[in-house]
């Protein structure tokens, strides 16, 4: 299993809204990947500031390409996104994913 991980920040005052947005569009694209197996948004506030990270599962490299594209490197941005983040970041990480 493959685990992609991407960070964004947003203003105190718009994260809620972001959250919502997070949860309701962004979760349910990765989702709706057939390979996907699961994803959750992480939060924290360092002043007026709100970083998320969302981390997804994926089977393989090709399940993460069907939703990506080809450069897996490259975040996928949703419509909204330019509309709240403090800065597009210009790649994602990907781990494996190891368990017993």
């Amino acid at each position: 299993m493959i685990a992609r991980t991407w960070h964004g920040a947003v203003t105190a005052e718009k994260s809620g809204e972001y959250l919502g947005l997070l949860r309701t569009v962004g979760l349910a694209e990765y989702l709706s990947v057939p390979g996907n197996r699961g994803a959750y948004v992480l939060e924290r506030t360092d002043g007026d500031t709100v970083h998320f990270i969302l981390i997804s599962f994926w089977d393989s490299v090709e399940a993460i390409k069907a939703y990506a594209g080809e450069d897996i490197s490259l975040p996928r941005y949703t419509k909204f996104d330019p509309d709240f983040l403090s800065d597009l970041a210009p790649s994602v990480q990907h781990h494996s994913v190891y368990s017993d």
